[in-house]
């Protein structure tokens, strides 16, 4: 069978997977380094390593995220919205409305039966419904951003942001620990924030069927939870991989396409 493979180079994660026969077979997540080519290639040896194959065996390539373009070892270079569409489908076959939250953008999109994306909005003007602006805050706080997500369902009297704007939004926070407010209050109150802007990109596209996040904000359960209670609709859960790779994984399915000879490109 065919071995392909997928990168995704992030702003702040660069991820890779190898696939045989659609089916992971080795795959890894690193934090991105200054240059992009860097972040991949140290992606894809990992992916390779947890796969016991080496670059040779890997038939395509294709690469994604905003330092596709850098990648020198890729076949081609494919948009985001293409990969994640078919990643979403792959890790949940229901699947018809995605929500991505990058580091740098955070994308709704709606896709059909095969994983092509038919309608999508992006927010790639104010950092406020990234995974940058959970970053930002965390460093604010001095915590760990895992333990972000954890907060809201600690929180006794979340606080509210009066700013959406990043920088401001900070300077709230900044507020809230100088006054002794509880971490936990002020955490549950970031997510909530980040919540409130991404349901708005996600209603403008009137999301249907089944929904999925991707992305490493997928793991951060307050933010989860809060959109839910926002969108009035449940968001479904995969155990198949970590959403965090559904664009690499999407690569991959698009490499394994080119491969057979019915792939299609961006349009």
């Amino acid at each position: 069978m065919s071995i392909v493979a997928g990168c995704d180079v992030g702003s702040l994660t660069s991820k890779a997977v190898v696939m045989k026969n659609e089916k992971i077979v080795g795959s890894h997540i690193i934090k991105s380094k200054p240059r992009p080519q860097d972040s991949a290639d140290a992606a894809m040896a990992g992916a390779l390593s947890a796969a016991g194959a080496g670059p040779d065996d890997i038939e395509y390539c294709i690469g994604t995220g905003y330092g596709r373009d850098k990648i020198l070892f890729v076949k081609e270079a494919r948009s985001e919205i293409s990969c994640h569409g078919k990643g979403a489908r792959w890790l949940l076959p229901s699947v018809q409305t995605v929500i991505d939250i990058g580091g740098q953008d955070c994308k709704a999109m709606k896709i059909d039966g095969d994983g092509n994306v038919t309608r999508f909005l992006a927010n790639d003007k104010c950092a406020s419904g990234t995974g940058r602006f959970l970053e930002v805050m965390a460093k604010v706080l001095n915590i760990d951003i895992d333990a972000m997500g954890r907060f809201s369902a600690k929180a006794r009297s979340p606080v509210t942001l009066a700013a959406t704007c990043t920088v401001w939004a900070q300077a709230d926070v900044i507020k809230y620990i100088n006054s002794g407010v509880a971490l936990e209050d002020i955490g549950a109150g970031i997510n909530t924030a980040m919540a409130q802007r991404v349901a708005m990109l996600v209603n403008a596209v009137r999301p249907e069927g089944d929904i999925l996040m991707t992305g490493g904000v997928a793991k951060n359960v307050g933010v989860v939870s809060t959109l839910e209670k926002l969108l009035g609709r449940k968001i479904k859960k995969t155990r198949k991989a970590d959403p965090q790779m559904a664009g690499a994984i999407g690569a991959a399915l698009l490499s394994m396409e080119q491969l057979n000879g019915n792939g299609r490109k961006d349009t």
